[in-house]
């Protein structure tokens, strides 16, 4: 079992159904959890939602918004987190997409959707790396823009 879960609110629509919304992850630390939530915007009731956020409703497929470097794809539509956000996604969940990226771009039949395969995996491989420590962006940043301790911090 994974010591990582996904955080997520229950979101009412007007039909009367009730959509699981993604807003972090969580990770076991100690006898709790440490708790890192998505980006999240407020707007007025009945608004619509900004543009970047909308999702894709035709097709459901992961292509990028922007030029994000990952965090604006969302994974394929199956699995067990279809549409949901790459980034902050379990380490469980990347092997399981990258996998099948990497098997369809062994599959010439395939050959129509490599572009996409490969801007997926290469989102995906990105959020493995930054999860494991090398954020691959090479800014020194951690996610909040706060650099890393040095000796100067030091308490003594």
């Amino acid at each position: 079992m994974s010591d990582r879960f996904i955080v997520s609110v229950a979101v009412n629509r007007p039909d009367g159904s009730v959509e699981h919304v993604r807003v972090g992850s969580a990770v076991k630390a100690g006898e709790g959890f440490s708790i890192t939530f998505d980006q999240m915007n407020l707007r007025p009731e009945g608004s619509a939602p900004p543009r970047a956020a909308a999702r894709s409703s035709s097709t459901g497929s992961s292509r990028p918004s922007g030029g994000g470097g990952g965090t604006d794809l969302v994974f394929p539509p199956y699995g067990r987190s279809k549409g949901m956000p790459i980034s902050g996604a379990s380490m469980q969940d990347l092997e399981f997409y990258a996998s099948g990226s990497r098997r369809s771009l062994n599959d010439p039949s395939k050959s129509r959707w490599h572009d996409k395969e490969r801007a997926l995996l290469a989102a995906i491989e990105a959020e493995i790396a930054r999860q494991q420590g090398g954020d691959g962006g090479g800014s020194g940043l951690s996610d909040d823009g706060v650099p890393p301790p040095g000796d100067e911090d030091a308490p003594f």
